[in-house]
């Protein structure tokens, strides 16, 4: 793409996206978007978004919830499938009830999973539980 093409604040024209919003955007423009749950509840930020380099693909964005100004926050790795983008409100929307989070342990800043084991990666894209970190998503 070159910057004719691009608004200048990441979003890219493409000609044949189907969707409501633009079918390319930079990562900066999504990171620190509000993420909901579908009764309108607060369910924190995106912190981060983690790509598969070798696949080419988006595996997870990290979610951040709770805490102030970053303090105290728990982080859940959530399935970038799972999330859905409201380009009308500028935030995403999870099927995530607000106290599923409350009563996850996630983890925090300073303890991020051993991202390279395919055991936690498996885990977090398919929500099954198993790992603390992965947020389980229905």
């Amino acid at each position: 793409m070159n910057e004719l093409q691009s608004d200048g604040f990441g979003a890219f024209a493409v000609s044949d996206s189907h969707g409501p919003g633009p079918r390319l955007m930079g990562a900066d423009t999504l990171i620190g978007n509000s993420v909901v749950n579908h009764q309108d509840e607060d369910l924190g930020t995106i912190l981060d978004i983690m790509m598969d380099v070798r696949a080419g693909t988006i595996s997870y964005a990290v979610l951040s919830y709770g805490g102030i100004l970053g303090i105290g926050d728990k982080l859940f790795a959530v399935p970038w499938d799972a999330l859905t983008l409201d380009t009308k409100n500028e935030r995403f929307t999870l099927d995530v009830a607000k106290e599923r989070l409350e009563a996850s342990a996630g983890f925090d800043k300073d303890n991020w999973p051993h991202v390279a084991d395919q055991t936690w990666g498996k885990d977090a894209r398919g929500g099954n539980g198993t790992q603390a970190s992965a947020l389980p998503v229905s």
